[in-house]
């Protein structure tokens, strides 16, 4: 199985979005945060999740877009985790860092964040 993440796994709908942040549950492992909910849309993908880096910690657009391309390459690799539930869920990951990371620190850090929401929400 190929790892992608392509448009129909992004999430981008703003009402989603707001649905997600009002009723959505949260697991965390610093610096991400994934704030996630149990849903159904048309399109037949288990997950659509969308990235958000802090404009407060980071005032370069550059350091925030460079994050947020490590944090959609670290899911992207990891997604398998995750990818075989039998639920449709909505993810949005945050960045709650000041610091820069370096790929492998994201990397590891999204293994254990979708270990984390694995055992916490599929038991």
């Amino acid at each position: 199985m190929k790892a992608t993440f392509n448009k129909k796994e992004k999430l981008k709908s703003r009402k989603e979005i707001g649905n997600l942040f009002s009723e959505g549950k949260a697991v965390s492992k610093y610096p991400i945060k994934l704030i996630y909910k149990k849903t159904t849309f048309e399109e037949n993908v288990t997950i659509k999740a969308g990235v958000s880096v802090s404009k407060r910690n980071f005032k370069k657009a550059v350091d925030r877009n460079h994050i947020k391309r490590l944090m959609r390459e670290s899911y992207r690799k990891n997604k398998y985790i995750v990818i075989n539930t039998t639920h449709q869920y909505t993810f949005m990951f945050l960045y709650l860092g000041k610091e820069i990371p370096e790929y492998t620190f994201m990397e590891h850090k999204f293994k254990a964040l979708l270990q984390k929401f694995v055992e916490q929400e599929i038991k």
